[in-house]
């Protein structure tokens, strides 16, 4: 019996490890997993140029004056508003740096313009039961009553030519979009001509009758103007050196003035001068694309 037991035990010793050991967990390795690629984003550093259209909403608020060029006395002042309406398109050039989310950078731009525009002023003749009017004589003849006519002035202006030298400063909303603002320097053309016409009344006091003369004059001119320029605008990369833009700009080129001394004869006998000044601004959209000389 003690044989059987002492038997019992040592089977029993032996066999423990093994079954401890089917006990115990299969122990898992674990490894770490491949490394995910991350998006760079895009960087909008580097020079770019590129080329752009759009439209203009200009303005010139203009006055005419009507002087006695022997008196030097304003006879007449006709204030007036005219759009300088049209298509523009040119190009620009520019360099950015980025840090981080915010974008600066510098960009000049020139462009041809098609906006144009026109205003009709008079200086009005006699009222009825007046011989003279505000600028010109009638006829004073004893059986004869002419009043004095109207003097009718036309100016025309046209922007043929503008361009910006502007800082800009945005914020990438996303690596790929960038809203901006942008000001600085404007510089443009301005083309002004304009025409006067009336018609002479002549005569002597005591006479009949009188003279009816037509007569006409025309002047045309063209000045460059400096003013300043802001707006804002946003712009979005489409491929790795490409983007496209919508901005808006504000344009003030200042004031163009001139005058001309004209073949009709005013109240005084000497010749009237015709002279203007003009507020030039503009509103300009306008649609871009632009290539940049560096990857991302």
């Amino acid at each position: 019996m003690t044989r059987t037991l002492l038997a019992a035990a040592a089977i029993a010793m032996m066999l423990a490890p093994r079954a401890f050991a089917a006990d115990l967990a299969v122990p898992h390795i674990y490894t770490k997993a491949p490394p995910v690629a991350v998006d760079p984003g895009y960087n909008w550093s580097g020079f770019y140029a590129g080329l752009n259209v759009g439209y203009g909403w200009g303005r010139s608020a203009a006055t005419a004056d009507f002087a006695d060029s022997r008196s030097g006395a304003l006879l007449s002042s006709s204030p007036g508003r005219f759009d300088l309406d049209g298509v523009t398109g040119g190009g620009q050039i520019g360099y950015n740096w980025q840090r981080e989310m915010v974008v600066f950078g510098v960009e000049a731009d020139f462009q041809a313009s098609g906006q144009k525009g026109s205003l009709a002023a008079l200086c009005a003749g006699a009222p009825d039961g007046l011989q003279d009017g505000v600028c010109t004589p009638g006829h004073r003849g004893d059986n004869t009553f002419d009043p004095a006519l109207p003097v009718a002035f036309n100016l025309t202006q046209k922007l043929d030519w503008f361009g910006t030298v502007r800082g800009r400063l945005g914020i990438a909303v996303t690596p790929r979009v960038l809203l901006y603002g942008t000001g600085g320097l404007a510089y443009g053309r301005i083309s002004t001509s304009g025409s006067v016409s009336a018609i002479n009344v002549g005569g002597f006091a005591g006479a009949d009758g009188g003279t009816f003369t037509p007569v006409a004059a025309s002047f045309g001119s063209s000045t460059t103007k400096v003013g300043w320029t802001a707006g804002a605008g946003v712009e979005g990369a489409f491929a790795d050196n490409w983007s496209a833009r919508l901005e808006y700009l504000y344009v003030d080129l200042g004031t163009v003035s001139g005058s001309l001394t004209t073949p009709v004869i005013a109240l005084s006998g000497a010749p009237l001068v015709v002279g203007y000044r003009s507020h030039v601004t503009d509103n300009i959209l306008r649609l871009g694309v632009n290539y940049r000389f560096s990857g991302t």
